[in-house]
This record gives structure tokens, C-alpha cells and sequence, in this order.
């Protein structure tokens, strides 16, 4: 019986948790948002219509190009590249072939003409 009360209780602790950290999540990922449009918003205007030409935009146009960039480029660096991933043999082995494939391996042995 002391087991399932004990259990009871972690899990009312973890629902009371969630309960007060979800909207503060949801606070901090609208306001990284926000900050984030706004800082394009003024970069974009500040530095593109002087120097091209180009029109200004609004916030939601420069939200919209942070989604644009999001899709394109990926990011938030939550995935690793399968480089990161390797060991140090195998990232050693991928930089020989690298050298050797672009011309940075060891040098070739000179012909002698006779």
C-alpha cells in the first residue's frame, strides 16, 4: 500500500510541475518568437532598403522569413551532423580521404624522366 501512495504522490508533484511550467514555456517560446521577428524586422529595414532598394516590411513578413530560413537552412542546432557523430578513428579516416580526394593528401612521387 505505501508503494502506491508513494507514487501518487510523485505523480500529483510532476502533474503540479507541468501545470506551471507548461505556461511558462508558452510564454518564453511566443516572446523568443516576438523578440526574434522584431530584431529582423528592424535589421531588414534598417540595412536592405538603403542599400538595394528594397521594400521595408512588417513584423509578420519578417516572421514569415523566419519560418522561410527555419525550413531552408534547418537549424536550432537539435540535430547533429553525422560528422559530430563519429569517433575519432572514423573522423580521422574522413580527413585522409578528404586530403587525399581535394589534393592535400601527401605529395605524389616525382617522375624521373630518363
Amino acid at each position: 500500500m505505501t508503494n502506491s501512495s508513494e507514487r501518487e504522490e510523485l505523480d500529483m508533484g510532476r502533474l503540479t510541475r507541468l501545470v506551471f511550467i507548461a505556461p511558462l514555456a508558452l510564454i518564453g517560446i511566443t516572446l523568443f518568437i516576438a523578440v526574434g521577428g522584431l530584431v529582423v524586422k528592424l535589421l531588414w529595414n534598417w540595412l536592405l532598403p538603403p542599400l538595394f532598394g528594397w521594400h521595408t516590411i512588417t513584423f509578420w513578413q519578417a516572421i514569415g522569413l523566419l519560418a522561410l530560413s527555419r525550413i531552408l537552412f534547418g537549424g536550432g542546432g537539435l540535430r547533429l551532423s553525422p560528422r559530430a557523430r563519429m569517433s575519432s578513428e572514423a573522423r580521422a579516416r574522413f580527413r585522409q580521404r578528404m586530403r587525399e580526394r581535394f589534393g592535400f593528401g601527401p605529395p605524389a612521387p616525382e617522375r624521373q624522366e630518363l
